[in-house]
């Protein structure tokens, strides 16, 4: 704790005093009961960040207008009485294990889906809150009154529930933030127009809480203080808003962008720990109050500097929260190496809230709700596990079973462990995918009953001479490469100029040459994307060719809204329903709607996605057909998928133990 002075120091707002420095910002989790009351796997969620040490928490926002000011598919209410006791339960929770309570609660505006709410949203103009949203209905005045006295009856309502804090919500394309925002307002009454007439009806809302609530109670505000939007709010344009709003309320949560710039909200991977320190540090200086400042931080090491700077009092960490609730107590332990980083891949988080309407999963965390619980099981018999394949799917397997008391032996062919995800980290815009195989690797090597091989090829002589119980195949997958003229003939082999996902990994550092270069990628995937992305950011010429009719079909909503502004910015030539036909040692052979083309390059890729790898794993099941063994093939080798359903799968090891009546 020495170490992280400023992190672990208390602070005092009001008469609230806040352990530590650590918050857990709001973050929607589609947990809820369709009523929008709390059921006990929610309650655990937020009491499991609690107890592994976040100083204050704040609770997802919460809906202060039923139906028409809601979003989400499960989102929490605070419209009514009946919703205290539930809400009551969960400040119990939380409090006991030392932390501060807070909630959100909010309007969604513009940004309600009408086909939930059943009618058409409102907001501050007839202006879409994102491209292809509903067109809302501008707010009469008596109805600006109204929602801000709903505000109020929500925030007393928050105070019966045991909350010790409340957080308005200004920013992020909702109700409040459709007013301030010029994007969006567009009035020309008092609620429009001048910084003092778009802060109105936000001045409203913090005036009708603080009748509600008394000078005491703390109130936080949060805004975006950067649009990232042609014509948006800019950080001197928030300062200047402030001056109406920063009186009354206690603590400024500093954010950024709206809807249409969504990845610098819920931040891109490639964002640097600690990127909008700037904001928290600006409206600091001018309005003297404590601050929350977000942005993909991860290292301790920087939201320590943040905090010893000044340029915030408090680091808000969401999605790392969601990857391990135990971060603050393995900072105060000084275990920083089992720290499962948040790799901000968005996918399982923003990805399913968001675009899928799931509830909330995690790539590095495969249980966000009951986290590493199952350590307090044990195995009841002898068993021995053999793992094939070092990949993230087969750490994750590994390490659950000699974690729970197997003996368990682990074999990886290549001579490091990590598999596709120590690969793609090797591009410098996906570096931070390394923490993943980093934590996992780390994690094995504490645990004496796990025994790993590397550079060494399992066979079934060798897993059979370890009188296995259970056998989980995990060895990945490969590039998929059709049958398409050239295309063997030309790819990964010395002299060519064609390669493979593989091949562009395995030789990025001989890559050192862009400018003026003719870059063509084949595959409008992840994949393909990411490697448009290497080239394109180094000042290439690039290409993308893609047989759909859309790039990025099953990226995440952040991953794609990221892709998607890369190729706008940096020109990318982008071809869709057009379909690889050929491979020639410097062009690609292409047809689109019959006509056919060639795309010439100095640096071919072909991305057309990946295949299970699994060449021993029928031979494994019939050895042991008829045997008292469990066969179970996991990861991309069973289908190719993303990381985090592996992760999920190798932690489902749990399952074929208690099959086999070992637990």
């Amino acid at each position: 704790m020495a170490k992280y002075r400023n992190i672990f120091t208390p602070i005092t707002i009001n008469r609230l005093t806040i352990k530590n420095r650590i918050v857990m910002p709001p973050m929607g989790t589609n947990f809820a009961e369709p009523s929008g009351e709390f059921n006990e796997d929610h309650i655990k969620y937020y009491e499991q960040r609690a107890k592994g040490g976040t100083g204050l928490i704040i609770v997802e926002n919460a809906c202060i207008t039923y139906p028409q000011g809601s979003n989400g598919t499960t989102q929490i209410r605070i419209d009514h009485d009946k919703f205290i006791p539930g809400m009551y339960k969960l400040t119990e929770r939380i409090h006991k294990h030392g932390a501060a309570a807070a909630i959100q609660i909010n309007h969604a505006g513009a940004s309600a889906v009408p086909e939930r709410i059943g009618g058409q949203p409102v907001s501050s103009s007839n202006i879409p809150s994102k491209e292809g949203g509903a067109i809302p209905r501008p707010l009469n005045k008596k109805e600006i009154y109204q929602i801000a006295e709903d505000y109020g009856k929500a925030a007393k309502r928050a105070v019966m529930a045991g909350f010790d804090l409340i957080e308005i919500h200004a920013g992020h394309s909702y109700i409040l933030c459709q007013f301030l925002s010029p994007v969006y307002n567009k009035r020309t009454d008092e609620f429009g127009g001048s910084y003092e007439n778009r802060a109105r009806f936000a001045r409203l809302v913090i005036d009708c809480i603080r009748k509600e609530v008394g000078p005491f109670f703390p109130i936080s505000l949060r805004f975006s203080a950067e649009d990232f939007v042609e014509g948006g709010n800019t950080l001197e344009d928030i300062l200047n808003l402030l001056e109406y709003l920063q009186e009354g309320v206690d603590v400024l949560n500093v954010s950024a962008a709206l809807n249409p710039t969504l990845q610098f909200q819920i931040d891109q991977m490639s964002l640097a720990d600690g990127w909008r320190s700037y904001m928290s540090r600006a409206v600091k200086e001018k309005f003297n109050k404590p601050t929350i400042t977000t942005g993909n931080i991860r290292n301790p090491e920087i939201a320590e500097e943040i905090l010893e700077r000044g340029d915030a009092d408090f680091i808000g960490m969401g999605r790392q929260m969601i990857a391990d609730p135990f971060y603050v107590e393995k900072l105060a332990k000084g275990t920083i190496d089992q720290i499962r980083k948040c790799i901000s891949c968005n996918i399982g988080c923003a990805g399913h809230r968001i675009a899928l309407n799931r509830p909330i999963r995690c790539t590095v965390n495969p249980d966000v709700i009951h986290n590493e619980e199952y350590k307090n099981k044990k195995i009841k018999k002898p068993v021995n596990v053999v793992v094939v394949g070092g990949g993230t799917a087969g750490l994750e397997a590994a390490c659950t079973a000699a974690e729970v008391g197997c003996t368990t032996y682990l074999f990886e062919q290549k001579d490091y462990l990590g598999g596709l995800a120590r690969e793609i980290a090797r591009l410098p815009e996906k570096k931070r995918i390394e923490d993943l195989p980093d934590y996992l690797v780390k994690r094995a090597e504490k645990l004496n009953n796990l025994v790993t091989f590397i550079n060494t090829k399992a066979d079934i002589d060798g897993i059979d001479q370890l009188n296995p119980d259970v056998v989980i195949n995990a060895t990945g997958s490969k590039p998929l490469l059709p049958p398409i003229p050239g295309l063997k003939k030309h790819i990964d082999v010395e002299g060519e100029k064609v390669w493979s996902i593989f091949g562009l990994l395995n030789n990025i550092n001989d890559f050192t040459e862009f400018e003026g270069k003719k870059v063509a990628v084949i595959g409008g995937g992840a994949v393909g994307l990411d490697v448009v992305e290497f080239f394109a950011e180094r000042g290439a010429g690039v290409s993308i060719i893609e047989m759909q009719p859309e790039l990025g079909k099953d990226l995440d909503i952040i991953t794609k809204l990221s892709m998607m502004t890369m190729l706008k910015e940096r020109n990318v030539d982008i071809y869709v329903n057009t379909a690889l036909t050929e491979v020639t040692a410097d062009h690609f052979k292409v047809k689109h709607k019959g006509k056919e083309s060639q795309i010439e390059f100095d640096y071919g890729f072909v991305c057309l996605g990946m295949k299970p790898e699994n060449p021993g794993l029928s031979a494994l099941q019939e050895f042991y057909l008829h045997k008292d063994v469990e066969v179970v093939n996991i990861g991309d080798s069973w289908s190719t998928r993303k990381i985090m359903d592996g992760m999920r799968e190798g932690r489902n090891i749990l399952t074929t133990l208690e099959k086999i009546g070992a637990m």
